[in-house]
């Protein structure tokens, strides 16, 4: 019994220094094609095993193994070829070490799933265009209570088809396509967990309509069959910047996770085959995904004149896009072709994001005052949501943050230091207090300017050359005159108000903002955008 044991194990001995050395041999070759000589040697190495190879992208079997679907028992001894890497922490702030890692060019590993044993064997090599290949090369033993008739391991297959299904599937993830491809987003759903639909300060009609809209799509498959018409929808989210439509967007996902509907988040176009190669593996991979949620941000900046009509064909054409609704956002609808923003069954439904009125504003106010316990002796209060809220007109909710980012973090530092921060705008705040009635703040007012012949415009000469928006005056009451982060707010107020474009835009839809919104950078990067907001 000893010896058949001791024999066993010379044979699987030989046999992983067969194929190690193999593999070592083909690397000294001139280029080929790597994954037929894999194949090959591995045939050779073991002649009393089915040999089955397959993209480790598609079915990821070493993934399957970490869920707990399957075991696995990896030989790292001198067959085993891997490049030993270092790994910072993710962030600075984390405060952790970094780790050890591999990336394998070439190993193997004993996998247990069920009640068969396998071979696994993985590679990583770049092909001819430069790209990296990750191969996996499933190796199953050969009985006479097999069928090999078809060339394929029925046991095998078994394994392929349960590993393959769980990999396609989302786990606590959102697929984001960048870079050519689809690839799992982890860090990115989890940083939609913290999204709800409590946290969206919109029209409230607006907000109820986006939501039923949304929500009674996925609801009513049965109704689109009855009236024979496609189960799919497209909506547009549009306005100036910083009004909510990327909270919205996060919202949405995070509802619809809770339902177990995937989102398809396109973060990009780029690729070295061009937007429109990129636009059919987006919608490829939709189909197969739905019923999803498929989200294009900044959908302006992504479909361009030369991918119009390709993005059209896809949107709307001969393809079936069945249970895909389709969410796609824009700070400038003007830019957007008529064909998709005007045409229903491509995009049916606008949903403007304007400026938020004084009632949005105060909702807002009051939506900061929940996030603290102490609210009432921080000063938060009725009379408090008014003044701000009269004082902000024509503020955006990034605007709204960033007034109540700068003035807390005032507030904390006056409790901390001791003294509150300085006055930095003499005029932000004057005391024309000479009764009970409060006082009065005008937060903004016209300068004079020098003209170009040196002179000095007046200000009414001024208002009459242009037309600006001032801040509005505010009466404070006596109730609150000591109100410290009051007096934080209507500062930095002034400060930020400094910095807005306050002529009218065309849409009317109150003062125009510089595109990077304060507190979060630029739209260029979208994936970062979204995760900040």
């Amino acid at each position: 019994m000893a010896s058949t044991t001791h024999s066993a194990s010379t044979q699987k001995d030989l046999s992983l220094e067969k194929a190690f050395v193999a593999w070592r041999d083909h690397n000294r070759l001139p280029s080929c094609d790597t994954e037929i000589a894999v194949l090959r040697f591995l045939r050779d190495s073991y002649p009393n095993h089915h040999v089955t190879s397959t993209n480790a992208s598609e079915v990821d079997l070493f993934g399957f193994a970490r869920a707990g679907h399957a075991t696995k028992e990896e030989h790292r001894l001198d067959s085993y070829d891997a490049i030993r890497s270092y790994s910072g922490p993710p962030t600075r702030l984390e405060g952790t070490e970094g780790t050890l890692n591999d990336r394998v060019r070439f190993g193997r590993c004993d996998y247990h799933w069920k009640d068969d044993s396998f071979i696994v064997y993985r590679t990583s090599y770049y092909d001819s265009y430069h790209r990296e290949m990750k191969m996996l090369f499933v190796l199953s033993p050969i009985s006479p209570s097999h069928s090999l008739e078809t060339g394929h391991h029925p046991a095998t297959d078994r394994l392929l088809l349960a590993a393959g299904e769980w990999t396609q599937a989302l786990h606590d993830e959102i697929y984001v396509f960048d870079d050519m491809s689809w690839n799992k987003d982890a860090k990115l759903f989890k940083a939609v967990q913290g999204s709800s639909w409590d946290d969206v300060i919109i029209d409230a009609n607006m907000k109820r309509n986006l939501m039923h809209d949304v929500q009674g799509f996925f609801d009513n498959r049965a109704l689109y069959e009855r009236m024979q018409v496609p189960w799919k929808r497209g909506v547009i989210l549009h306005g100036v910047p910083g009004n909510g439509k990327t909270i919205s967007i996060k919202a949405l996902i995070n509802s619809l996770a809770a339902r177990s509907i995937p989102s398809l988040y396109v973060k990009s176009l780029d690729s070295c085959s061009g937007p429109k190669w990129s636009i059919q593996r987006i919608f490829k991979r939709a189909r197969k995904m739905a019923p999803c949620l498929l989200v294009f941000e900044d959908l302006d900046s992504m479909v361009e004149d030369k991918t119009r009509s390709y993005f059209l064909n896809e949107v709307d054409g001969l393809e079936s896009n069945e249970g895909i609704l389709m969410i796609g956002s824009t700070n400038h609808l003007d830019r957007l072709d008529s064909a998709i923003t005007k045409r229903p069954s491509r995009f049916d439904r606008k949903y403007h994001f304007k400026v938020p009125g004084e009632q949005e504003r105060i909702t807002y106010c009051r939506y900061w005052a929940s996030k603290f316990e102490e609210a009432e002796a921080m000063g938060f209060c009725e009379h408090f949501y008014g003044i701000v809220a009269r004082l902000t007109d024509g503020f955006s909710f990034a605007y709204l943050k960033e007034l109540f980012v700068t003035s807390l973090l005032a507030l904390a530092r006056e409790s901390s230091d001791g003294d509150f921060l300085p006055e930095t705008h003499e005029s932000s705040v004057s005391d024309n207090d000479s009764s009970s009635d409060g006082i009065v703040v005008e937060a903004s007012t016209l300068a004079e300017e020098v003209d170009e012949t040196g002179a000095t415009k007046s200000k009414e000469a001024k208002a009459s050359t242009k037309t600006e928006r001032v801040m509005p005056e505010v009466e404070v009451p006596d109730s609150l005159k000591e109100n410290k982060l009051l007096k934080a707010m209507l500062r930095e107020a002034k400060t930020l108000w400094e910095q807005m474009d306050n002529s009218e835009d065309k849409e009317n839809e109150g003062p125009k903002v510089s595109t990077t919104k304060p507190g979060r950078p630029p739209r260029g990067v979208t994936m970062t955008a979204m995760q900040a907001c």
